[in-house]
């Protein structure tokens, strides 16, 4: 099962990261997925790094935005979803 938990607002290909506006409470050690807008899976991975402000951060809650060094490439507007 998956929840929405927010949408890309930026990728650093040479990071590789992404910058994800919150709409539910993120964590260190959660399970994610990226889709394309259309629904399409780019890629599923575990959280291991995030930040704001360049400071790591264990947990962020629903409205920050937080980098979130990713494994693979994804795009303005995908959105991404927490495994439940």
């Amino acid at each position: 099962m998956e929840k929405l938990v927010g949408k890309v607002k930026h990728f650093y290909p040479h990071i590789p990261a992404m910058i994800l506006e919150l709409e539910d409470d993120l964590k260190i050690g959660d399970e994610i997925i990226v889709r394309k807008k259309n629904g399409e899976e780019r890629f599923r991975q575990v959280i291991e790094s995030m930040e704001i402000e360049h400071k790591k951060i264990q947990e962020a809650n629903v409205g920050q935005e937080v980098a979130v060094k990713v494994i693979g490439k994804t795009k303005e507007g995908d959105l991404v979803y927490k495994v439940i």
